[in-house]
């Protein structure tokens, strides 16, 4: 009997890489992606790699050829270069019509928490565009909605702990008040597995059974680490030069403005039942002692690779 082939953008980086392995380790499907890091396939892989060139729809219609599902993981997090959030959702809707032009039978994307045409936040509005096409396109669809992901080798997490154990001082935006509920990285990858395995049209939220405020986040990763950070509450306008400053001398971007003041606002947590199982303060906990080892840049990941490309990036 002949394996079903998916199709997962960005199989070697973080949510893709998930969802690669939950699709051949627990369904017994190959797996194609397509990737702007081609160099990042591992030895002795099982993976098909294709390119995810959005210049030439032609070539991705072809690579998806055969293909059942494509499981979408390709966003970018902030504007970078001519990389923004309006080429991201022309790049995204490129690819969905190369997924309908090769026959593929459902696609799974992965949106965010309170995505919506109104937002203030480009981000956002940028989902909602890509999620009004997906529906528009006639395929059967399911949209995954987190809000922010943990587990190894996610950003957010680490380079918090990162933080906690270089700096004596750690500054969080007013009372650090508001709200955040992740949902481990492998959680999400078995929701969209299952997601891929329905027929009907779905969007549901992406979310552990855990919510927690920035400062009780900051907090719980400051004692699994050990650290003797002071955490000290700042005005948020002053927060946002502090994490630039910081931005230039690490060469990256920790926080953006709006990546703030979405969650001062509240759009990182969400009331819908829990879809993940994996509770943060339990994980955060267990892998306290290699959290924050070593500092994850966004920038080297996604735009100073090898192999450069004008926009790419997973949530």
């Amino acid at each position: 009997m002949t394996a079903v082939v998916d199709v997962v953008t960005g199989a070697f980086s973080y949510s893709g890489a998930a969802i690669a392995r939950q699709l051949q380790r627990t369904r017994g499907h190959r797996v194609r992606t397509l990737t702007g890091h081609p160099h990042r396939a591992p030895a002795g892989n099982e993976i098909d790699v294709h390119p995810l060139d959005f210049t030439d729809p032609t070539a991705l219609a072809r690579s998806m050829n055969g293909a059942q599902t494509l499981y979408n993981t390709y966003w970018v997090r902030f504007p970078h270069h001519r990389c923004d959030h309006q080429v991201a959702v022309a790049n995204t809707l490129t690819l969905f019509d190369a997924a309908a032009r090769a026959g593929v039978q459902r696609i799974v994307h992965i949106s965010i928490t309170h995505a919506s045409p109104t937002s203030p936040y480009s981000y956002f509005r940028g989902k909602a565009e890509v999620e009004q096409g997906l529906a528009a396109l006639g395929i059967p669809y399911a949209i995954a909605r987190p809000a922010t992901l943990f587990g190894a080798g996610g950003v957010l997490i680490n380079n918090i702990a990162w933080l906690l154990r270089h700096l004596p001082v750690f500054a969080i935006g007013g009372r650090g008040d508001y709200p955040i509920r992740g949902i481990h990285v492998n959680d999400l990858a078995s929701l969209c597995v299952d997601l891929g395995a329905r027929s009907d049209s779905v969007v549901v939220d992406a979310v552990g059974p855990q919510t927690l405020t920035f400062k009780e986040l900051v907090q719980a990763v400051k004692s699994a680490v050990g650290s003797n950070a002071l955490i000290v509450p700042v005005p948020g306008a002053l927060l946002r030069v502090m994490s630039r400053t910081m931005g230039m001398l690490l060469r990256d971007k920790l926080l953006t403005s709006a990546e703030y003041q979405a969650m001062v606002d509240g759009l990182a947590t969400s009331d819908a039942p829990a879809t993940g199982r994996t509770v943060m303060t339990d994980w955060i906990a267990e892998h306290g002692p290699e959290l924050g080892r070593v500092y994850a840049n966004e920038l080297n990941l996604h735009y100073r690779s090898p192999t450069p490309q004008a926009a790419r990036g997973a949530p």
